[in-house]
């Protein structure tokens, strides 16, 4: 079994007042860092998709993974999957797409969609432990011309309608905890103050 690891990471953090939501400092680490770093616990195959001249670029430059050119990062979402997923070589047997900005994803997280995935070869998507769809979502190497054919901001929701998918219950929040703004920031760190 051959997992590749795509995260979506050229958005503009429209919503943090001019911060970067994926350099926040988490665990003494940027974000980003920290995700790729989890990401590469459980697959030799990471690829972070960027727009050009970035400093998150910066943050991640001594690790192992496969750096995506985004062209248009305007676009949404769509872009940097299409990127990332344009890398991932055919040999491979699942996509995980796993979002930049969630914090409560690790690698035992990952461990255990993949897990699930390899056991029946369907789209598997994780869920928080009250059954609400989140992330991350591994793809089976047949969907890659289908996610390479994404285009807007609305991800790969449209891949996902009408077809099989496994659902695989994380811990807590995990599955559906994005921090997108100022607020959500210090309300997450609150809670984890007080943990």
């Amino acid at each position: 079994m051959s997992i590749a690891i795509v995260i979506p990471a050229a958005g503009a953090s429209k919503r943090m007042g001019g911060r970067d939501k994926l350099l926040e400092v988490v665990d003494g680490e940027a974000l980003l860092r920290r995700g790729a770093k989890r990401a590469l616990a459980v697959t030799g195959q990471v690829i972070i998709a960027l727009p050009d001249r970035s400093d998150r670029r910066d943050v991640i430059a001594d690790l192992a993974v496969t750096i995506a050119e985004v062209r248009d990062p305007s676009e949404g979402i769509a872009a940097s999957i299409r990127a990332g997923v344009a890398c991932v070589a055919d040999t491979t047997t699942g996509i995980m797409i796993v979002p930049a900005d969630m914090p409560g994803l690790d690698a035992d997280s990952l461990s255990m969609v993949i897990q699930h995935f390899e056991k029946n070869q369907e789209i598997t998507r994780a869920t928080d432990q009250n059954g609400v769809a989140g992330h991350p979502v591994v793809f089976p190497i047949a969907l890659k011309d289908a996610l390479l054919d994404l285009t807007g901001d609305q991800g790969a929701r449209a891949i996902l309608k009408g077809r099989s998918v496994e659902l695989v219950p994380l811990d807590a929040d995990h599955a559906t905890l994005d921090l997108d703004t100022p607020e959500d920031w210090q309300k997450w760190r609150a809670r984890q103050d007080n943990a």
